[in-house]
């Protein structure tokens, strides 16, 4: 890093984001441009897990049941927010070698760290309470395991987590991959089988004015505008893409940059096309004939194989979903450690960390599941994208200050057409989120 950038920052680290992973995976230096690319592919799919989790599910079975192809168009406006916030994440971890919540703790004072923090903590709650549901979900679905003891079984991922980045990054990137691929194959035949109208599906990639004039419709496409924009990938991301051993110069890291978020872009289209794939199957199946008030996992899964008439539909779709949870699963307790790491300097045992951020999601589902069963869990998952939503800002807001401060970022500094394009995307999703509170909490039953 250049002596101005170094002096922009109020104090050094005392140590890299992810120590043990920090530059462990090498990248050729003369090599041509797929073999960088593809040393560079990984923190790209890890990050678009979070835009595919289980609470993704509900809002996308919902629209696409209620509203057929209409708010097709509010996921692809999504994801591209989600591009640009991401190519962000990935400039701050390169350009300044901090991840966002090591920047904020050396940017703010140690009260509003610590307000961050905690704010962050409970939106990695909140996600990974839907990871878990979604899991034990998709475990009940499949085997028939009481939601309860599914709940139990999702503990056991931490420890093949740990055996896992005990082999070396790229093993947890694989599998990671791997389950995405699962995801993706499930819905090509979803798909398949559904036979959606195309032209009805391409003309809901156009953004439709009623989107904004219909109560209901604005409601659930702000909620698939919160459930797709993940707050702690920001933290995340800009913190996995510096496990990848590139020269820490000016033209290292232009390179770094551009082929992080090239990653990034690819992995995030990937993440488009499940999201849309889940409304698109809903609005095939559901809404074309006649069953708007579906917006239940359970119910979705119930009512695939009868209305489509493939006896592996609702299978599918289970299997589809335990991928989700357990993917989201890795990236989201990967996500706990960089938070408490970098806002607090506070280094704990991987193992403990993990077990920490799993509980905490998993002794409040097991309360819901136990006394509520499984209208209590749907109602949780819900829950947990809104709470996903109020952090949403306090995350993007110090990521985009950072990102346009010349004096942080010298020669990579966002460029005016893109500080522009960051703040106008920061005040849609500010702007959003509070009707969203506002709806959930104040407003009317739509």
């Amino acid at each position: 890093m250049n002596l101005n950038l170094k002096n922009a920052w109020r104090k050094d680290k005392t140590s890299n984001s992810l120590s043990e992973v920090y530059s462990s995976v090498k990248v050729p230096q003369n090599g041509n441009f797929w073999r960088k690319y593809l040393a560079f592919a990984g923190p790209g799919l890890m990050v678009a897990v979070g835009y595919m989790d289980p609470g993704n599910w509900a809002t996308d079975i919902a629209g696409g049941a209620q509203f057929g192809y209409t708010l097709l168009s509010v996921i692809l406006i999504s994801n591209i927010f989600a591009m640009v916030l991401q190519h962000l994440s990935v400039k701050l971890g390169v350009v300044a070698e901090r991840d966002l919540a090591q920047a904020c703790r050396d940017h703010f004072s140690p009260t509003t760290n610590f307000i961050l923090w905690i704010f962050c903590e409970i939106a990695i709650a909140a996600c990974d309470l839907a990871e878990v549901i979604g899991s034990a979900i998709a475990l009940n679905l499949l085997f028939h395991i009481p939601l309860t003891w599914g709940i139990v079984i999702t503990t056991v991922d931490v420890l093949v987590i740990l055996l896992l980045q005990a082999k070396g990054f790229r093993w947890i990137e694989s599998i990671v991959g791997g389950l995405i691929f699962i995801i993706l194959a499930c819905f090509i035949y979803e798909l398949v089988i559904s036979k959606p109208a195309v032209n009805e599906l391409l003309g809901g990639l156009v953004p439709k004015a009623e989107i904004i004039q219909n109560p209901a419709m604005l409601y659930i496409a702000i909620g698939i505008l919160g459930a797709t924009v993940m707050p702690h990938n920001l933290y995340l991301h800009s913190s996995i893409v510096q496990t990848r051993d590139y020269p820490r110069d000016t033209k290292g890291k232009k390179e770094a940059i551009k082929f992080a978020t090239l990653d990034s872009t690819v992995s995030l289209m990937l993440a488009f096309f499940i999201n849309g794939a889940i409304l698109i199957l809903a609005a095939a199946t559901f809404h074309v004939s006649g069953n708007h008030d579906v917006a239940d996992i359970h119910d979705a899964y119930k009512m695939l194989t009868p209305i489509l008439g493939a006896s592996m539909a609702s299978i599918v779709f289970a299997i589809a979903l335990l991928a989700s949870g357990q993917n989201s699963t890795l990236t989201g307790t990967l996500a706990g450690q960089i938070v408490m790491e970098g806002f607090l300097n506070i280094k704990l045992k991987p193992w403990l960390r993990r077990l920490i951020t799993r509980l905490i999601a998993v002794i409040p589902a097991l309360i819901v599941a136990i006394l509520y069963g499984e209208k209590g869990t749907t109602e949780l998952l819900v829950l947990s994208q809104v709470i996903l939503s109020m952090q949403l800002s306090f995350a993007v807001v110090p990521l985009v200050m950072f990102t346009n401060d010349k004096a942080k970022m010298g020669e990579f500094v966002n460029k005016p057409f893109l500080k522009v394009c960051v703040w106008i995307i920061s005040f849609i999703i500010i702007i959003l989120n509070v009707y969203l509170l506002y709806q959930t909490f104040f407003g009317q039953d739509i």
